[in-house]
């Protein structure tokens, strides 16, 4: 592939610096970058460029399912890199316990490769009634034993597990894991705000997908929204592609949690192949007209979208690219302790581009 000298309006790269600037992409990588005026008449003149997407919860895309033993997920890494999510931190949905030990040591080479940025256990340490899509027959309570198995089939490549923190035996497996370097999520829970609280004074450090997944907001019992809306230590994810939020609830979020709100996808394996039945978790879904939910019911079982599909619906309401910036590469990557992706993607007329 040829290289092309790209001259960017906004040069946004994670560090502060936000001005004019050129970089020489091949092979959708920047290797060479400058500040002011490019060197020469650029191939393409673009509004910003900005670091690739961090997507830190997503479950597959073109068919696979990340939680799936013996599947090679190269196809669904490739099909959210092509939509600028350079780094991506596969999450495992709920599963019997050694299968979900058996992928982890398949796909903890990858971490170490750094083809996948990180692991993440979406179970089976949930509550069963806010369980979405997972399978209620192989939700469990966690034990400091179930912990430890997973921490050391993992190797280390786990970056994230979500919990339910009213759940017996929660709050003693909290400081287990924050010591092994693995950030502790709530999600799916019921718990009340004070237990919530409780996670966080033990390292509990993210909500998974705010709003989704546990009660809706209530001015007497705020619960993990209140909690997640006001609590400053807690950075909250966010599926931002219209179907699992309303405008005003993720405009909501975005001005309360500024600084700690990351964008995500929740995509599912049928991300990339359009309307038809598929399932995630063992639970069959369908997807109609984009939207994914659990067959026969009302209930949404993960996303068929990339963040750049959350990123594009930012921009045309108006959100400037720097704030993209922060919630795409800069928050994921101190919330989750990874690097800020390189340069990999333009915003071009106020639609996403890979460089390349």
């Amino acid at each position: 592939m040829t290289a092309l000298l790209v001259a960017a309006r906004r040069v946004i790269d994670g560090s502060g610096s936000d001005g004019p600037g050129w970089a020489v992409v091949s092979r959708g990588q920047v290797t060479q970058r400058g500040t002011g005026a490019a060197p020469r008449t650029p191939d393409r003149e673009i509004d910003a460029l900005l670091p690739g997407f961090i997507d830190a919860h997503l479950h597959g895309a073109r068919g696979v399912d990340f939680g799936t033993v013996g599947t090679d997920p190269h196809d669904a890494i490739a099909w959210h890199a092509g939509r600028g999510s350079t780094a991506l931190i596969a999450s495992l949905a709920t599963g019997a316990l050694d299968a979900m030990r058996t992928r982890l040591t398949e796909l903890s080479p990858l971490v170490r490769a750094g083809v996948l940025a990180g692991l993440h256990l979406e179970g089976p340490f949930l509550c069963a009634g806010r369980r979405g899509a997972h399978n209620p027959d192989l939700l469990r309570s966690p034990s400091r034993g179930d912990v430890e198995a997973l921490l050391q089939a993992g190797d280390g490549a786990i970056r994230m597990i979500t919990l339910a923190p009213e759940l017996p035996g929660a709050l003693d497996v909290i400081p287990l894991l924050v010591d092994a370097g693995v950030r502790v999520a709530i999600g799916h829970t019921e718990a009340d705000a004070a237990t919530v609280a409780r996670a966080a004074d033990l390292g509990a450090s993210v909500m998974t997908h705010l709003f989704n997944g546990m009660p809706p907001l209530h001015h007497r019992s705020p619960g993990p929204v209140g909690v997640g809306l006001t609590d400053e230590r807690i950075t909250v994810e966010l599926i931002g592609d219209g179907a699992h939020l309303d405008d005003r609830a993720l405009d909501l979020a975005l001005r309360a949690c500024t600084g700690r709100a990351i964008l995500v996808s929740d995509a599912m394996a049928a991300a990339g192949l359009g309307d038809g039945s598929y399932t995630l978790a063992g639970s069959d879904v369908v997807v109609r007209d984009g939207v994914a939910r659990l067959a026969g019911a009302t209930a949404i079982a993960g996303s068929t979208s990339s963040v750049s599909d959350a990123v594009e619906r930012l921009l045309a309401r108006g959100a400037d690219p720097a704030t993209i910036a922060e919630l795409t590469a800069v928050t994921p990557a101190r919330a989750l302790g990874v690097d800020v992706p390189p340069l990999a993607v333009a915003l071009d007329g106020g639609r996403v581009s890979r460089v390349g």
